[in-house]
C-alpha cells in the first residue's frame, strides 16, 4: 500500500495526481474530510486518491478544480491519467483518438466504445473478469471526452446490424444504449450508420478497423485482434482500407435510415413489448 508520505510524483501519471492533489489541498488549509464535504465526496475517497490508490473521475476533478482554484490543472491531469490505466497494448488506440481531427471506425459485432453507455460498458468488461469493473468502466468511458474539446473530432461510425441484435447486458442495457445513438442525430461530428445484413458479402468482412486521420500528420490504420491491437501508416494499406471503407459507408444505410432502424430494433426487440429470442426483429 502507498504511503502518503513517500508518495514520488514521478512514479506515474496516477502518482503525479495525487501528489498535486495533496499539495493544492494542504495549500488551502483543507483536510481530506473538510476537501470531501466541499465536493461532496467522503474524506476517505479524497486520501484514497492523494495516495494512488483509487482513480480520480473527471466530475472529482472537476469540482476539486473548483474548490481549489487550480485552473483545471486536475481536470487537464485526468485525461492522461485514464490514458495510462488502459491495458498497455490499447494505450496507443487511446493516444491516437486524443490527437485525431476525423475517425472513420467500422465494428463488426458491437457498439464502438466511443459511443457506449455505463451499463453496456459493464457488461462488456464484466464478461469473465468482473475484477475493479467501476474503474475499468470509468477508465473506458473516458474516452469519450474527447468529444468535449474545443474542436472535437469527426466521427464516422459503421456497425454492422449483428451490433445492434446481440444483446449485451440485457435488454434495459441494450435500450439504452441504442438510445443513445439515437441521441447524436442532430450532431454533423458524430455519425451513426447501419451495415444491414441485406448487404450480404462486403469490403468489412475480415474485420473491425479504424482509419485515423489528422491535421497535418500522415493517416494511421488500426486494427485488433484479442489481447493486442496493430497500427501502421504504410501508404498502401492506408489507400487499401480508405476505399473499402468508402465501400462500406457506400452499403450502409444512409443516416436518416439508420436511425430508423435503431430505433425500431429498440422498440420492437427491447422495448417492454419486445420480441423474445425465439422471434426476432430481423
Amino acid at each position: 500500500m502507498t504511503h502518503i508520505n513517500v508518495l514520488d510524483p514521478g512514479a506515474s501519471p496516477l502518482d503525479y495526481y495525487g501528489f498535486e492533489l495533496r499539495r493544492h489541498r494542504e495549500a488551502a488549509g483543507l483536510t481530506q474530510r473538510q476537501l470531501g464535504d466541499i465536493v461532496n465526496y467522503t474524506g476517505s475517497l479524497v486520501g484514497q486518491i492523494e495516495t494512488a490508490r483509487k482513480l480520480p473521475t473527471p466530475e472529482f476533478s472537476e469540482r476539486v478544480d473548483a474548490a481549489l482554484g487550480t485552473g483545471g490543472l486536475l481536470s487537464r491531469l485526468v485525461d492522461l491519467v485514464m490514458r495510462t490505466q488502459l491495458p498497455a497494448w490499447f494505450q496507443q488506440m487511446a493516444e491516437l483518438e486524443a490527437r485525431t481531427v476525423e475517425i472513420c471506425a467500422f465494428q463488426t459485432h458491437m457498439v464502438h466504445g466511443l459511443l457506449q453507455t455505463d451499463a453496456y460498458v459493464r457488461a462488456v468488461l464484466g464478461t469473465f473478469d468482473p475484477t475493479d469493473l467501476d474503474d475499468r468502466t470509468a477508465v473506458r468511458l473516458a474516452r469519450q471526452r474527447i468529444f468535449e474539446k474545443q474542436s472535437p473530432p469527426v466521427f464516422w461510425s459503421i456497425v454492422s446490424e449483428a451490433a445492434l441484435l446481440q444483446e449485451i447486458g440485457g435488454r434495459e442495457t441494450m435500450r439504452g444504449q441504442l438510445a443513445h445513438l439515437l441521441s447524436f442525430q442532430d450532431n454533423p461530428r458524430i455519425n451513426v450508420q447501419v451495415l444491414p445484413f441485406s448487404a450480404g458479402a462486403h469490403p468489412g468482412l475480415t474485420g473491425s478497423f479504424s482509419i485515423f486521420r489528422f491535421a497535418s500528420d500522415p493517416a494511421i490504420l488500426y486494427t485488433e485482434r484479442y489481447g493486442s491491437g496493430h497500427s501502421t501508416a504504410n501508404p498502401e494499406r492506408i489507400k487499401d482500407c480508405s476505399l473499402r471503407y468508402d465501400h462500406l459507408r457506400a452499403a450502409a444505410l444512409s443516416l436518416k435510415d439508420s436511425a430508423e432502424l435503431i430505433r425500431r430494433v429498440m422498440e420492437e426487440r427491447y422495448g417492454e413489448h419486445g420480441h423474445t429470442d425465439d422471434d426476432p426483429v430481423a
